[in-house]
């Protein structure tokens, strides 16, 4: 169907007012439809909401590809939906960790997924980082009000991180914290060392 045939469908079939041009503009990804739009583009193209986004990285993105409604999400949740659409809106999980739980589970996401969708991956990065270098038994609380995961398995995963650190503490790029101090916050050799023990997390518990 050519950019003109679809906006006709989302006009006669959905009152939409959208021009080929918009059509153009989604197709490119220089701009994206609101969420009635994008169902009735799915209405239009016969598929699922879901298929037509990229991979989902916002809450918004991983709800519309389910094709479930904010009512009903907020319902599961045991929220508003005005609390849930501020949520969604911001991108920053203001929910428990019940609710969390609750979110992964209707979402289908998994607990890395929802740490990218609420904007939560510098500061797991940070806490990782200092569980690995220092004590690690301080951070299973942070971390595990951080992360939708079982308490004990966030436990075992610091402590076998730890020990992993402990034990390959030789001059190399990722795992040495001279390296790491030297380069600073910003510099490469940081930020290699961070999203390696952001890695190892995630890989030693099994996600």
């Amino acid at each position: 169907m050519a950019p003109g045939h679809v906006a006709y469908g989302l006009g006669a079939q959905y009152g939409l007012r959208v021009t080929a041009e918009t059509v153009m503009a989604w197709e490119r990804g220089t701009a994206l439809p609101g969420e009635r739009e994008l169902k009735a583009l799915a209405g239009v193209l016969w598929c699922a909401p879901g298929e037509l986004l990229a991979a989902a990285s916002t809450l918004r993105e991983h709800r519309l590809a389910r094709d479930i409604a904010v009512d009903d999400l907020a319902r599961t949740l045991g929220m508003t939906a005005a609390a849930y659409q501020r949520i969604e809106g911001s991108g920053r999980w203001r929910g428990n960790e019940r609710q969390a739980v609750a979110l992964c589970d209707a979402l289908d996401m998994s607990a890395a997924q929802f740490l990218t969708a609420t904007g939560r991956n510098e500061e797991l990065a940070d806490l990782l980082t200092r569980a690995v270098t220092t004590r690690w038994q301080a951070y299973v609380r942070p971390v595990d009000k951080l992360v939708p995961l079982d308490r004990i398995l966030v436990q075992d995963v610091l402590e076998q991180l730890h020990t992993d650190y402990q034990a390959l503490m030789v001059p190399t790029l990722s795992w040495n914290t001279t390296n790491r101090d030297r380069a600073g916050t910003a510099g490469d050799a940081g930020r290699e060392f961070t999203d390696r023990v952001v890695e190892e997390f995630w890989r030693t518990a099994g996600i």
